[in-house]
């Protein structure tokens, strides 16, 4: 049975037990909220590296770390270096969006090595592992790289089924200012006008979702028209995918596989949280993975700070797993520095978004770093820390003169002013110099 199967028989899986240990929640609970889809645990059979993880409502915030080859860098060490930070920084979740030649070897020592849930798009693989050009690739080719991916033990698939031709005759009549900016959207829209065919992955469905079920790989419904600027947010296009999107999810369901749903995207502040409130209305409460949303489109170089911005808005009104944004977003490959800035951003987001949804537990380690702070207790503010490393490098850089403080206020440190006069002691702030 896949784990939405053994929910709705009354079974705790092993995995669910995982998972509400990791949350410090009742398993029966759990095992509820993955029989009614509202929580996913993507937990292929045969990734044996894997610590699961949930993804859902009442859970805490999951991020996404985005790696992989490509023709400019078909370097496999480099990209499994970046596994290992992501891995050493606590990343959920991680893709392999790798687009050059036979991905199938990177894949497999990722999935050796990764004990984060493993993702792929294999829309992004076909024309390498086919080695046929877009308008002779089939739908049953389309289709076996799916099971390629389900059987090497990924534990969710981003399949963009929603872009069939309601979606696309909903595109065309509403002209964007980006058209279309999802890699695997933009291919098969492609070929989708260059054959005359409905989406593959739309008109073989069923036959999708049994290939993921016999391995328990997860759908992860692709936001194939997700708006690539500001300017493009909650329109038509985007609009007509999600109920799309919201009708694939009962299917799926139905057909014992469990659902994640993405989102956009690129989207004014004001409309983040109406935009969830949208999806997890159209499409059951299904879990929501959300790229960004980036705030604003003129920040290159800066857009893990404009995702952030936006991650956190989303996550607080009901998003579930945030993929991360690096500041090389529209600009290039991201290096090692630019996956550490992407993750500790996102990181942030979704623990800022789990205090204001109220989530047990979720401001205790808050609490003992102002407790530590108040002590001006150095090595547990480290220790506290997201990145511990650069804050005890940043406060190291410049050290000051004063005992127990830092460079910024030394003498004048508000925090021990006010220890030494509640502790009865008497302070000096004058010194010799200027006396």
């Amino acid at each position: 049975m896949t784990q939405i199967e053994a929910a709705r028989a009354g079974v705790v899986t092993p995995q669910m037990q995982i998972v509400a240990e990791k949350e410090g929640r009742d398993p029966v609970w759990l095992r509820e909220k993955v029989a009614s889809g509202e929580i996913a645990i993507p937990a292929n059979i045969h990734h044996t590296a894997l610590s699961p993880e949930g993804v859902g409502g009442g859970l805490r915030t999951k991020i996404n770390v985005n790696l992989g080859i490509s023709g400019d860098s078909p370097d496999y060490d480099r990209e499994l270096e970046k596994v290992r930070l992501a891995l050493r920084f606590g990343a959920e979740g991680i893709m392999d969006l790798s687009n050059c030649g036979k991905t199938s070897a990177f894949r497999t020592r990722l999935l050796a090595e990764a004990s984060a849930m493993v993702g792929t798009v294999p829309m992004y693989d076909a024309v390498g592992y086919l080695e046929k050009d877009l308008p002779d690739i089939t739908a049953q080719d389309f289709l076996r790289v799916v099971e390629v991916h389900a059987k090497e033990g990924v534990d969710f698939v981003t399949v963009h089924a929603g872009i069939n031709r309601r979606t696309v005759e909903a595109f065309k009549r509403s002209p964007r200012l980006t058209n279309i900016v999802s890699r695997g959207g933009s291919l098969l829209f492609a070929w989708m006008e260059l054959t005359g065919n409905e989406n593959p992955f739309y008109e073989y469905y069923d036959d999708v979702l049994e290939i993921l079920r016999t391995h328990d790989c997860t759908i992860s419904l692709g936001d194939a028209m997700r708006p690539g600027c500001t300017s493009d947010s909650t329109d038509a296009a985007q609009i007509q995918e999600l109920i799309e999107l919201g009708h694939l999810t009962r299917r799926a369901w139905d057909g014992g596989v469990q659902v994640m749903v993405e989102g956009p995207g690129h989207m004014a502040m004001h409309e983040i949280q109406a935009n969830m409130l949208l999806q997890k209305r159209l499409c059951h409460n299904a879990p929501f993975y959300v790229l960004g949303p980036l705030v604003t489109d003129i920040a290159p170089g800066y857009d893990h700070i404009t995702s952030a911005i936006g991650g956190a808005i989303a996550a607080a009104a009901g998003a579930d797993f945030l993929c991360y944004v690096t500041p090389a977003e529209h600009l290039r490959l991201p290096d090692l520095t630019d996956v550490k800035e992407g993750i500790v951003a996102a990181k942030i987001a979704a623990h800022a978004a789990d205090i204001a949804k109220g989530l047990p537990g979720a401001r205790e380690i808050d609490d003992r770093m102002s407790d530590a702070r108040r002590r001006i207790d150095w090595d547990e503010m480290f220790s506290l820390a997201i990145d511990p490393e650069k804050a005890r490098a940043y406060h190291e850089s410049l050290p000051p003169a004063e005992q127990k403080t830092c460079s910024m206020c030394g003498k004048m440190c508000a925090m021990k002013t006010v220890n030494r006069i509640l502790a009865g002691e008497s302070i000096e702030l004058l010194t010799k110099e200027n006396t």
